[in-house]
């Protein structure tokens, strides 16, 4: 079964290409949004404009060598590992949810635009499946559990706004290809396609986007931090510094393992806000 090429099976009802055409309509929706997303934010714009002013009050020159080695930081820390998550449930899930569905969209394309005709090498079906999954543990294991509004501030998990557009057009993706693959039943696969084109087709109003916005920033902050601007923000000092601790002399007290006169705070009740 998770090794049967699903899309050798449909090529029998819906023609290969058909399901190519459909494949390339999808990259040109996901191009489409994402250009227009740019556009209608002015991501890439104020990305720029900021990166000119920082470069205004920065205290150094970063070299080109430099930034090269912060986008080698960044990519493998911050885009591969998802190290922005200091939540560890959050970032597995994170992980889960990323590396499942590049392998679901790559074995995708894979196995409809050299497989659709012929038999598929085995692995190839298996990690179509494979992806999907990790897609659904890692989506629902978020959704139900890790969510802010969930976990923080008490609300239902049912409870749907449309930052959730990404995720469950994501989850229904996924889902519903798994049971189509299982059950060989046509409305798994039209429910499936719906979900798709949701996904790809809505990127101006979802979060699909966020995949080059987000290592773009980190990049960004690594380098305003290595010339000294720091985004415009206070310099921390090093708290274990004994000219600091003389400066500031309440700092041992209170960054002790046991900060003395601080009382339960927030930790009095149930988190059910921020």
């Amino acid at each position: 079964m998770f090794t049967t090429n699903p899309f050798f099976e449909l090529s029998g009802l819906i023609s290969p290409l058909a399901m190519k055409v459909y494949v390339i309509a999808m990259v040109l929706l996901f191009a489409c949004g994402t250009l227009l997303d740019t556009l209608h934010k002015k991501s890439a714009k104020y990305f720029f404009e900021n990166s000119e002013n920082q470069k205004k009050i920065a205290r150094r020159q970063v070299s080109a060598g430099e930034k090269v080695a912060i986008a080698v930081k960044t990519l493998a820390v911050d885009v591969l590992a998802s190290g922005e998550f200091c939540n560890q449930r959050r970032r597995v899930a994170h992980l889960l949810g990323m590396y499942g569905f590049v392998l679901f969209v790559v074995t995708t394309a894979i196995l409809i635009f050299g497989y659709a005709e012929s038999a598929a090498p085995a692995i190839l079906p298996l990690l179509w499946h494979v992806g999907a999954l990790m897609v659904c543990i890692g989506g629902y294991w978020f959704w139900f559990f890790i969510r802010v509004d969930v976990a923080a501030e008490g609300h239902p998990w049912y409870r749907v706004m449309r930052a959730d557009l990404f995720i469950l057009a994501l989850l229904a993706t996924t889902t519903f290809a798994l049971l189509w693959s299982v059950f060989a039943a046509t409305f798994f696969f039209v429910l499936f396609i719906a979900a798709a084109t949701v996904l790809f087709g809505t990127v101006l109003w979802s979060k699909f986007a966020h995949m080059f916005f987000k290592p773009a920033a980190a990049f960004h902050k690594r380098v305003t931090k290595a010339d000294g601007s720091r985004e415009n923000l206070p310099e921390v000092p090093d708290l274990t510094d004994p000219a600091v601790q003389q400066r500031y002399p309440d700092i041992p007290e209170y960054l002790g393992i046991n900060p003395p006169n601080m009382g339960l705070g927030i930790k009095r009740e149930a988190p059910s806000h921020y």
